[in-house]
């Protein structure tokens, strides 16, 4: 089955609606999927909720989701290096769901396998316990944490087949295949399609069983987040 589709926006079309839980992959604005953001953005879909490591930068990412305003919760681990995403939750306009990354990844990976939930140590005695179940195993206190499910999940893969089936590059993999097995409905962005068997077995990262369609962006931007230093006499 060929689940390719002509441009983002039509991936979308009949997808994506108001309110919707929406998971997206990439680390920081390593592996995002750039294409579907913009798409997303340009649908005019609003009061989205969004499982994502982080919300982009500042004009890019979904940092543009949070300018017009379409995202109304983020479910997130990191917070930095976006003044909007900054100054909406200490404004009141925007909530979040702070989340350990490591939960964050499992809380995924939980909802793609199956599994309601799961406990863990982490976060036990602080406010991410709060409202939480608590059990107490071998003398040890972990949280009850719930797996997350998102209705859509927008992905960033290097190649794909016709069928679906993923490979990922470098650490772009990051959050990527987690988002993918989570969602309901699984929309991956892509830089080469290639037909259906090109890819050998053993350099299959996912299976496309959970890939549901594929855009073709052969040309992403890429951009790059670098560490700048001030230079001081005598450093």
């Amino acid at each position: 089955m060929n689940k390719i589709f002509p441009s983002a926006q039509a991936a979308l079309a009949d997808v994506v609606r108001d309110g919707q839980l929406m998971a997206v992959g990439g680390f920081g604005l390593c592996g995002i999927p750039e294409a579907l953001i913009d798409a997303l953005r340009d649908s005019g879909v609003k009061n989205l909720s969004v499982i994502s490591n982080n919300a982009g930068v500042d004009g890019f990412g979904l940092g543009k989701l949070l300018e017009t305003r379409q995202i109304k919760r983020m479910i997130s681990s990191y917070v930095g290096e976006n003044k909007e995403f900054e100054r909406q939750y200490l404004a009141g306009e925007l909530e979040l769901e702070f989340t350990p990354q490591g939960t964050l990844a499992e809380k995924l990976r939980a909802g793609g396998a199956g599994i309601p939930a799961f406990f863990t140590k982490t976060g036990v005695g602080t406010v991410v316990a709060d409202g939480k179940e608590l059990r107490e195993f071998d003398g040890e206190t972990y949280v009850m944490e719930r797996s997350l499910l998102p209705d859509v999940s927008l992905v960033k893969a290097h190649t794909a087949d016709k069928s679906g089936n993923l490979r990922f590059r470098l650490t772009a993999r990051n959050f990527n295949p987690a988002a993918a097995m989570a969602g309901k409905i699984t929309i991956v962005e892509v830089e080469h399609v290639v037909e259906t068997g090109a890819l050998a077995p053993d350099d299959i990262h996912l299976p496309g069983i959970y890939v549901h369609r594929i855009v073709h962006n052969p040309h992403p931007e890429k951009r790059i987040e670098k560490r700048t230093i001030t230079e001081r006499a005598g450093v």
